[in-house]
């Protein structure tokens, strides 16, 4: 089974309000919101990766010394196995806006848990519950 292996952010602003983008009409999973982000090319790191994803998808600079590490998963889907890697992130530059004519909501985490979200990124709703808990 072909394994893909995935960059997110969990992009958090000063209220904690997350950014959630909504997957594309006729792509895989259409409908679902996400933490955005993407698939890592040959030869990048996962945080350069990322910074590229956002910049490209939302139109934001991020340094990689802003993303933190906050959690991965590891999912079956049929056909292939997805890692992905979430960041937190809370430096930013740049309004984000869907580059993709994706739409894009902020949302609490509370509302964030009641998302139509992929089965992959479910998980981290809580991960990133526990670690907003911590730092408030």
């Amino acid at each position: 089974m072909k394994v893909v292996t995935v960059v997110a952010a969990a992009i958090i602003d000063a209220e904690d309000q997350i950014l959630v983008t909504q997957r594309a009409p006729g792509a895989a999973l259409a409908g679902l919101w996400e933490f955005p982000g993407g698939k890592i090319e040959p030869g990048e790191t996962p945080e350069a990766a990322l910074v590229r994803e956002l910049r490209e998808e939302l139109d934001i600079a991020v340094t990689p010394e802003a993303l933190a590490p906050l959690g991965f998963v590891s999912h079956a889907y049929s056909g292939f196995h997805l890692v992905l890697l979430l960041y937190l992130c809370r430096d930013w530059a740049g309004t984000p806006r869907g580059m993709e004519g994706q739409p894009l909501r902020r949302v609490t985490i509370d509302t964030l848990a009641g998302l139509p979200m992929p089965p992959a990124d479910l998980p981290l709703v809580g991960t990133l519950r526990a670690r907003l808990k911590t730092s408030a």
